[in-house]
């Protein structure tokens, strides 16, 4: 923690009454400061080329946008600013989203509806630790996606199948571009789930990227 000096934070979100309560909410912290809210991402990423030293220590980014959203923001951070730290914020839990915006980047994802006690452990995670993701969210803890030390032996194709699995191709369509029945994937999955104790895709996502099977 740095001394004598608030963690700085941007909210991006195009919901004025809650972006204003975040920003009172994370005041009541006592820690953070909120330097800055933007509606949409296209003002957002305006500032960022604008004031490319600016300190920043978190960004809390809203999926659901008009202008510019959630995922193109995400996005253009991966390619431009891939130091900054960002948790997404949504009422939306659909798998496909969330995996989209952890491998662009996103280090925490969050339902609007959490409460103030995992938001402020959230941010606090991701700010020290660089991630946090919820049981709900990911089917899992993050500490436990291989957080012990017991040597897990992966075959070929079922790397090969986690790195599709990052990806925004179905199961049908990783089953066809490994050429192998869709029966045959499932296999994979499941045996996969099993193997890593994972429960979902997400899981599985947040396995490859702590094991550098996959880079974001």
């Amino acid at each position: 923690m740095k001394t004598n000096s608030k963690r700085k934070i941007i909210i991006v979100d195009d919901h004025l009454l809650f972006s204003q309560s975040l920003e009172l909410l994370i005041k009541s912290f006592g820690d953070y400061e909120v330097i800055n809210r933007f509606e949409n991402g296209k003002v957002f990423i305006d500032y960022i080329e604008q004031n490319n030293e600016a300190e920043i220590d978190l960004i809390l980014l809203d999926v659901n946008m008009p202008v510019l959203d959630g995922l193109s923001t995400m996005k253009w951070l991966k390619d431009n600013r891939p130091d900054l730290k960002v948790i997404a914020l949504s009422v939306n839990d659909d798998e496909e989203i969330i995996i989209k915006m952890i491998t662009n980047g996103a280090k925490g994802y969050l339902l609007k509806d959490t409460s103030p006690e995992i938001f402020k452990e959230a941010i606090e995670c991701v700010i020290e630790k660089g991630f946090y993701f919820t049981e709900l969210v990911s089917g899992m803890l993050i500490n436990k996606v291989g957080g012990d030390n017991k040597k897990i032996s992966l075959k070929e194709k079922e790397i090969v199948f986690i790195k599709h699995a990052c990806t925004e191709m179905t199961y049908k369509e990783i089953a066809s571009e490994m050429c192998l029945s869709p029966k045959t994937i499932d296999g994979y999955r499941e045996s996969l789930f099993d193997k890593l104790e994972i429960k979902t895709r997400i899981g599985l996502v947040l396995y490859a990227i702590k094991h550098k099977i996959v880079f974001v």
